[in-house]
């Protein structure tokens, strides 16, 4: 598994967003039963963004916590097909791993969210994380 992760914002967690990250998506790929070595892209940014993101690609326009884009699609939910391997565009062709898609967090969202339910904020990012990964699922 590798994760690109991409923190667009000047945002600074007082925990290991990256090794969180890693640990939760290798968690969920676990879970789930993934026989592929997947590539994962989370980007973490701000509200004013993820509503532009969320108008573009959804059409709805506000702002939300998690969004997530599958870099594959399912025959059945959590059911994977081994020959999703052979679809050219699903395969990074620099590492051969299988693009399972990307994550796009809104760090304003979490602090927020957090906050509201009196949870630390680790727990919110690592939800949304868990989440959004169960979609791309």
């Amino acid at each position: 598994m590798k994760i690109y992760l991409d923190n667009t914002t000047d945002t600074e967690f007082d925990f290991d967003h990256n090794k969180v990250a890693e640990d939760v998506c290798k968690g969920v790929l676990e879970q789930e039963k993934c026989p592929f070595e997947c590539e994962i892209n989370i980007t973490i940014t701000d509200n004013a963004a993820i509503k532009e993101i969320n108008k573009q690609t959804r059409d709805i326009d506000k702002e939300t916590d998690v969004l997530s884009f599958p870099g594959l699609f399912f025959d059945k939910p959590g059911e994977f097909d081994e020959n999703t391997r052979d679809e050219a565009d699903c395969v990074d062709p620099e590492n051969g791993l299988i693009i399972l898609g990307d994550i796009v967090l809104s760090a304003d969202k979490i602090f927020e969210q957090a906050s509201e339910y009196g949870h630390r904020v680790k727990r919110d990012y690592a939800f949304l994380i868990a989440h959004s990964m169960l979609h791309l699922c």
